[in-house]
């Protein structure tokens, strides 16, 4: 039950309750099922059902690397992409600005990519903390708001430029 107990602190520590829930779990439960049984005195249930836990936490602890690594690469792709659409919306912003776009359209704009803008540095703290997940969760949905702002600046930029002709 000590070694059981000893890969569950591992899985925790390798963040298992995170990225591994099931396998988690299931070494969790494991344990509390072995020790309900060293309760009912059925020793050799209390340690079928240790060494399933440590099983389940020895897995759990390597799901969770694997996942934590796929999350990681995931959201660092994200962030690049990310990166590449702001610049192109910043662009974008500039020619709309000198394009004598209306200005309540460039303040809107802005203040959509200044919350964007937060979203990414809430998604960085998260990566620097190395909660991969919630960087994840931070970045969902901002690369559409990207893309709809600039779409938004491009069909008034379009306009803008073929009245000024």
């Amino acid at each position: 039950m000590d070694q059981a107990q000893g890969a569950i602190d591992a899985a925790r520590a390798a963040g298992a309750d995170r990225y591994a829930t099931v396998e988690y779990a299931a070494a969790t439960d494991a344990l509390k099922r072995s020790q309900d049984a060293v309760a009912q005195r059925d020793y050799r249930l209390a340690l079928n059902e240790a060494l399933d836990s440590r099983e389940h936490a020895q897995n759990a602890a390597r799901e969770a690397a694997d996942n934590k690594a796929q999350a990681r690469g995931e959201v660092e792709r994200d962030m690049a992409q990310i990166a590449a659409l702001i610049a192109g919306a910043n662009t974008r912003l500039a020619a709309a600005a000198r394009a004598r776009v209306p200005r309540q359209l460039l303040l809107d704009q802005r203040a959509e990519l200044a919350a964007v803008d937060m979203s990414v540095q809430k998604a960085g703290e998260a990566i620097k903390a190395g909660d991969y997940l919630s960087a994840k969760a931070a970045l969902q949905g901002v690369t559409e708001r990207i893309q709809k702002a600039t779409a938004a600046l491009a069909a008034r930029t379009t306009q803008s430029s073929q009245r000024n002709r």
